[in-house]
């Protein structure tokens, strides 16, 4: 890996670690899954690898399984929450939006969503 695989100041990693509490709604062996504290839809999970990378490049670039288990870990959220049709986005970088710096998936379902997004 080319990246720490923690990050002590990072929230994403200390609430891996369980050091800040979250509504968890899913763990896998590379994934930790949490309610967004601020939800754009009925559901808003975000999705994280465990191993801190920056953005979602990195972390495909560094562990595809990783990679590979977040969206597999967005599809069981989604359906546990009773969704078959939901969105998955990941933000890559500040100026999209971007404000925590350790890759996350957003899963929201449960609202029509247009087209394009933004």
């Amino acid at each position: 890996m080319s990246t720490p695989s923690t990050d002590p100041e990072c929230l994403f990693c200390r609430i891996v670690a369980g050091e800040i509490p979250a509504e968890i709604v899913h763990e896998g062996e590379r994934t930790v899954a949490f309610r967004d504290i601020a939800p754009q839809a009925p559901t808003h999970v975000l999705v994280v690898p465990r191993a801190h990378t920056p953005n979602a490049p990195a972390t495909a670039e560094d562990d595809a399984a990783a990679f590979a288990e977040i969206a597999l870990t967005a599809r069981t959220v989604a359906r546990a929450e009773g969704h078959e049709d939901f969105r998955i986005v990941f933000n890559c970088g500040a100026g999209v939006g971007q404000t925590v710096f350790h890759t996350h998936a957003h899963v929201l379902a449960g609202r029509p969503m247009g087209w394009p997004p933004g």
